[in-house]
């Protein structure tokens, strides 16, 4: 599957190369290739079951590959160690905790990359009551996250990546089960990270309040790339009644990929 040309010395911020990996015994990534370009928004898409989970989970470590190559900012996963420079938004659902937090708390955490075990400055202070503020819910930073709806906790949880001020985010699912509002939220806040030079990984079922920010849309079907459209390719994904999963351009007729 080709991928976008860079210019030279301008090494991908995201890179699969020939990705493999199984839950247990189920092979999920079948060979994958993808890249993110510095200051680029890749939308990753496919159904359930496609492996777009797998594929960002094995970017921040969380799922090995069986083999294959992971590399971020142009260095090997198993070297990486600069985690400020990257924000990480879980599925809400995998994210839960039962252990009770209030609002700063969970996203100081989201800081704490960057202190490197130091105590929090009043730069860091600053940088948390920030990305509270960008994701709407300053008036509810004391309150527990338990309190919160699913759209909020959402926003706590984009709120918690913005803290590091990332240069890459990886977002697993931001748009599912939350409401209007908070999608409009984060249409906003991926926006005004990208005009500041960030670029994105972001895992969908439809391009919803994000579509004018993506730059690819990368379609995963059975743990392999099926298709990339550029930009003027993913609006028409999901806005073309004719096309079919079968087609050289497959898409859902309902922006929906099932």
């Amino acid at each position: 599957m080709s991928q976008p040309v860079t210019a030279a010395g301008d090494v991908p911020v995201v890179r699969l190369g020939d990705a493999h990996a199984a839950l247990g015994t189920r092979p999920v990534l079948r060979g994958i290739d993808l890249t993110v370009a510095r200051g680029e928004v890749v939308a990753l898409l496919g159904a359930n079951g496609s492996g777009k989970s797998t594929a960002v989970r094995s970017l921040v470590g969380q799922v090995p590959l069986t083999s294959g190559t992971v590399e971020l900012f142009g260095t090997p996963l198993r070297r990486f160690g600069d985690w400020g420079r990257v924000g990480y938004v879980p599925q809400r659902s995998t994210a839960a905790s039962g252990v009770p937090a209030t609002v700063r708390e969970v996203v100081t955490s989201g800081r704490l990359s960057r202190s490197r075990l130091r105590p929090l400055t009043g730069r860091d202070r600053a940088a948390v009551d920030r990305a509270i503020e960008q994701v709407g819910l300053a008036d509810r930073a004391r309150d527990s996250v338990a309190r919160l709806s699913g759209g909020q906790h959402q926003r706590v949880l984009i709120a918690r990546a913005l803290a590091a001020g990332p240069e890459l985010l990886i977002m697993d699912e931001p748009l599912a089960g939350v409401d209007l509002a908070s999608q409009q939220v984060l249409a906003d806040v991926l926006r005004e990270q990208v005009a500041a030079g960030a670029s994105a990984l972001v895992v969908l079922h439809e391009l919803g309040p994000l579509e004018t920010l993506i730059d690819r849309s990368v379609l995963l079907r059975d743990g392999v790339v099926e298709h990339v459209y550029d930009r003027t390719e993913s609006a028409a994904v999901v806005h073309d009644p004719t096309c079919h999963p079968h087609d050289a351009a497959p898409a859902p007729t309902t922006g929906l990929l099932t």
